[in-house]
C-alpha cells in the first residue's frame, strides 16, 4: 500500500474507532507513583553529585515530571522515545531499571550503558529508549528515522522526540519536522518548554510561539499545561492513537518549569530566587496528590506510595554502589562490532567488463532485493537516479525504500542513524564529501559513538555513500579528500575502493556490516572498467590488497591515486626499479600488517594519496610503519600528496597542487636511490 493510500485508510479507521475513555483514578495513581520515582531519583542524584559520587555532568528535570510521565503514559513497549541531556524522567517513565540508571551515573560496569554513557547518554534500545543526547536538538533527526522505519514496516508504533525550547532554534529541528511532515511519519515532537535554554530566557529566544511554527510545516500542534499530568496524558493518548492509524506528525508544546539550574553547580545568575520559589510553591506532584484526595483516595495510600518509592530509591542505590567499576582491560570494548567480519579474500573476477558506477548500482540492487530492511536515502537518489545516474531505476522497483530527501543533510543522515538503531540497514548518500561539515554531528557524535556510549546495546548498521574527485576544476568546496578527518573518529569504518569489483564487493560488505561505514567513491573512477565478479562477491573490510608485486620499494595508495601509482610503477619498471603496490581499500581499520609484510621484503616505503599531504592518512601509515617496522627500513619513509592549500579552481594551479603519476614516479626514483 502506498503511503497516500495508507493515510486515507488510516483516517477512515480513526473515524470508526470508539471514543477514548477518561483517564481513570487508578491511572492517575500510577502516574503519581512514576512522578515520585523521578523526583526522588533526581533528588538523590543531586545529593550524589554534591558529595562527589557522580563524576560527570548532571542535568535535572525536577519540576518537569508531569511532562515525561504524561507523554510516556500511552506508549507501548514497542514504541520509542528519543531523549535529551535532561532525560532521567523520560527513561524512568518508559520503564528503565532504576538500579541500572544509578549505576550508570556512578560510572559502574553494571550501569545501563556499562558506565560508558553517564547521565547525558542513558539508553536502552530494547525498551525503545533510543538515547539521551548531549547535543541540543540532535535526537530529532534520529527520532525521524525511527518513525520512518515504523511507517515502512506498518507496525503501528509511535516515536516521541523530547526536546527543550532551546532546540527549536536549531537547524535539526527545522529539517526533522519538515522531513517528518513530508513523509507523514508517526512521530510526536514533544517540546518541554521549561522557559530557559541553558542560561537564556525563552522570552529572548523565540519571535513567535513555539506551537505557531507548526503552521509552516502543515502539521497539527497542541499546547498543553505541562504541569498537569492528566492533561498531558490525555493529549498524548489522542495523538498516539492517531499516529498508530496513519496520522502524524504532531508538535506538542508542554508549558512547564525547570526548578534547578541548567546543570548542577549552575550559579543561576539569569533568574531570581523569587521566580523559582513561585514555581516551587506550585509543585505539580502536590497538585496531583490533592486531585487524588478529592477523588476519594485515602491519604494513607499516598503515604504508602511515598514510602515504597523511598525504599526503592535506597535499595536501587545500594545495588548500584555495590557494582564494580569497568575494568581497564575493557577500554576498547564496544567501539565497534567486528565479530561478523571475514578476512577471506574472494577469487579474482573474470566476467565481462563493467564500470564502477555499474558496480554501485548492482550492489545496491542486490542488497535491496535480498533484504527488506535495506533503505536508500539521499538528495535526488530516487526519481532522479542520483546526480551521476548511478541509482537510476531503483526507485521504480522499490518506491518506498529508495527515497529522495530534501536538501537537508542533517535530517537525512540523522534519519538513517535512527532507522539503523531500530534494525534497518540504511544507505544514505551525502552528495559530495565536502558537505561533511553540514551534518558532521550526526556522523561524529551520533553514528560513531552510539554503540560505545550504550555499552554495546545499540547497533548502527549504517552506510554513508559519498564521493570525491579533484582534477576537474571543481574548486575548493567540491574537491576535498577528507578521509583523514573521518578515520580520526573512533567507531567509523572508512572505505575507498579503486576498482569496479572491489567497489561492488566492499559496498555489499559495508551494507551488511553492523557498524557505521563511510563509503567514499571517486567520481573520476565512475567510468573505468574491470571484470565483473559473481553476484555473491564480497570483499573483506579492513583488508588491503597487493595489486602489483615488487622487490625494491613498497608504495601504498588508494582510490584514484592507486591508478596513478600503478602507472608510475610501470614507468619505474623500465628503469629497473621494482615497485610493490598496495591498494589500501579500507582506510580505517588500517591494515598495517600487509604494509609491514611488504616492507620486510622491500625495505623502502612511499605513500601516495589525493588528500593534502600534511596531517593525512599517509602520516599515520608512516608513523605506524616507523614504529613497528623501524628495523626493516633501509631509507626514510616518503609521502606524496596534494599541497597544503585549498583546492584551486584554475587548471594551471590545480595541476601543480594535485600530484599525478609523474610526481609519484619521481618520488619513487629518489627513494630507490637512497
Amino acid at each position: 500500500m502506498s503511503l497516500d493510500r495508507f493515510r486515507g485508510a488510516a483516517q477512515s479507521e480513526l473515524e470508526l474507532a470508539p471514543p477514548l475513555e477518561a483517564v481513570g483514578t487508578d491511572d492517575v495513581l500510577a502516574m503519581y507513583r512514576t512522578m515520585l520515582r523521578i523526583r526522588y531519583f533526581e533528588e538523590k542524584a543531586q545529593e550524589l553529585y554534591r558529595d562527589g559520587e557522580i563524576p560527570g555532568f548532571v542535568h535535572l528535570s525536577i519540576g518537569q515530571e508531569p511532562t515525561a510521565v504524561g507523554a510516556c503514559w500511552p506508549l507501548a513497549p514497542s514504541d520509542r522515545v528519543v531523549s535529551n541531556h535532561r532525560g532521567h524522567g523520560h527513561c524512568l517513565a518508559k520503564g528503565l531499571d532504576m538500579a541500572g540508571m544509578f549505576a550508570e551515573l556512578l560510572g559502574r560496569e553494571t550501569g545501563t550503558c556499562r558506565g560508558r554513557g553517564g547521565s547525558m547518554h542513558i539508553a536502552d534500545p530494547a525498551l525503545g529508549i533510543l538515547g539521551a543526547n548531549g547535543i541540543v536538538g540532535a535526537g530529532l533527526p534520529i527520532a525521524t528515522g525511527a518513525a520512518l522505519a515504523s511507517r515502512l514496516r506498518d507496525d503501528h508504533s509511535v516515536t516521541v522526540a523530547f526536546f527543550g525550547d532551546g532546540a527549536v532554534n536549531t537547524g535539526s529541528f527545522h529539517e526533522s519536522v519538515n522531513l517528518a511532515a513530508l513523509w507523514h511519519l508517526p512521530i510526536i515532537f514533544f517540546c518541554e518548554n521549561n522557559h530557559f535554554a541553558e542560561f537564556s530566557s525563552a522570552n529572548d529566544q523565540h519571535p513567535v510561539p513555539i506551537v505557531a511554527r507548526a503552521d509552516a510545516y502543515g502539521i497539527e500542534a497542541v499546547a498543553v499545561a505541562g504541569n498537569d499530568v492528566e492533561a498531558v496524558a490525555t493529549a498524548m493518548r489522542q495523538l498516539a492513537r492517531r499516529c498508530r492509524v496513519g496520522g502524524g506528525p504532531f508538535l506538542v508544546e508542554a508549558d512547564t518549569y525547570r526548578w534547578r539550574g541548567h546543570y548542577e553547580g549552575d550559579p543561576e545568575r539569569y533568574r531570581t530566587r523569587d521566580d523559582v520559589a513561585a514555581h516551587v510553591d506550585q509543585d505539580p506532584i502536590d497538585a496531583t496528590a490533592s486531585r487524588l484526595l478529592e477523588r476519594g483516595v485515602a491519604s494513607q495510600v499516598l503515604s504508602q506510595i511515598q514510602a515504597d518509592v523511598r525504599d526503592e530509591i535506597a535499595s536501587s542505590l545500594a545495588v548500584a554502589r555495590a557494582g564494580a567499576e569497568p575494568s581497564p582491560e575493557t577500554l576498547f570494548e564496544y567501539v565497534e562490532d567486528s565479530a561478523t567480519r571475514t578476512s577471506a579474500e574472494p577469487a579474482e573476477p573474470s566476467g565481462e567488463p563493467f564500470r564502477v558506477m555499474d558496480a554501485i548500482h548492482d550492489a545496491l540492487a542486490i542488497e535491496l532485493e535480498s533484504d527488506p530492511e535495506v533503505l536508500v536515502l539521499g538528495i535526488d537518489v530516487g526519481a532522479g537516479g542520483n546526480v551521476f545516474g548511478i541509482t537510476r531505476g531503483l526507485h521504480q522497483r522499490w518506491p518506498d525504500r529508495v527515497r529522495d530527501t530534501p536538501i537537508s543533510e542533517t535530517a537525512a543522515i540523522g534519519a538513517a542513524v535512527g532507522a539503523a538503531l531500530v534494525g534497518m540497514r540504511p544507505v544514505v548518500e551525502l552528495m559530495y564529501l565536502d558537505f561533511l561539515g553540514v551534518c558532521l554531528d550526526q556522523i561524529m557524535n551520533q553514528a560513531a559513538k552510539l554503540r560505545y556510549m550504550t555499552g554495546g546495546a545499540a547497533s548502527v548498521p549504517l552506510t554513508i555513500r559519498s564521493q570525491i574527485g579533484a582534477g576537474r576544476s571543481s574548486g575548493s568546496q567540491h574537491s576535498q579528500s577528507l578521509e583523514a578527518m573521518l578515520a580520526h573518529i573512533p567507531g567509523l569504518t572508512v572505505v575507498m575502493p579503486s576498482s569496479p569489483a572491489d567497489t561492488y564487493g566492499l559496498l555489499r560488505a559495508a551494507i551488511r556490516d553492523p557498524n557505521p561505514v563511510v563509503f567514499i567513491e571517486n567520481r573520476l573512477l565512475y567510468g573505468i572498467k574491470g571484470p565483473r565478479p559473481p553476484v555473491d562477491h564480497l570483499v573483506p573490510l579492513g583488508k588491503a590488497k597487493v595489486v602489483r608485486e615488487g622487490a625494491d620499494l613498497t608504495v601504498v595508495s588508494w582510490s584514484r591515486m592507486l591508478h596513478e601509482t600503478v602507472f608510475a610503477a610501470e614507468i619505474l619498471a623500465g628503469e629497473n626499479v621494482s615497485a610493490e603496490v598496495i591498494d589500501l581499500r579500507t582506510i580505517r581499520p588500517l591494515d598495517i600488517e600487509t604494509v609491514l609484510q611488504s616492507l620486510s621484503k622491500t625495505g623502502r616505503l612511499l605513500i601516495a594519496h589525493e588528500a593534502v599531504r600534511d596531517f593525512g592518512v599517509g602520516a599515520e601509515i608512516a608513523a605506524q610503519a616507523a614504529d613497528a617496522g623501524f628495523w626493516k627500513l633501509d631509507a626514510p619513509i616518503a609521502r606524496v600528496g596534494a599541497a597544503f592549500t585549498p583546492a584551486p579552481y584554475a587548471p594551471a594551479l590545480e595541476r601543480v597542487w594535485l600530484p599525478g603519476r609523474e610526481a609519484i614516479a619521481e618520488a619513487m626514483r629518489q627513494l630507490a636511490r637512497v
